[in-house]
């Protein structure tokens, strides 16, 4: 079976197990992490729809001249002056 681990052998370390922690104590333990996985899967799902939300904002950008006036600017460079340090 599982790694010659058998039936038998998972029940009684259960068994073990409840009567260390019990059974209130594992019912917390699995609703906190029934919780927690139920979260993961939420904000995962939110993510999902926050990037194509993103993706379709992109494409929705017109990049159109829509009257507007745009000016090419050359950057002049000015001569530098030698400076006679004494």
């Amino acid at each position: 079976m599982l790694g010659g681990i058998s039936i038998w052998q998972l029940l009684i370390v259960l068994g073990i197990i409840i009567l260390i922690f019990g059974t209130k104590k594992l019912r917390n333990v699995g609703g906190d992490l029934g919780g927690a996985v139920k979260g993961f899967k939420k904000a995962m799902h939110e993510e999902e729809k926050n990037k194509d939300k993103d993706a379709d904002s992109q494409e929705r950008v017109s990049h159109d001249d829509e009257g507007g006036t745009t000016y090419d600017v050359k950057a002049e460079h000015k001569p530098e002056e030698q400076d006679e340090r004494k």
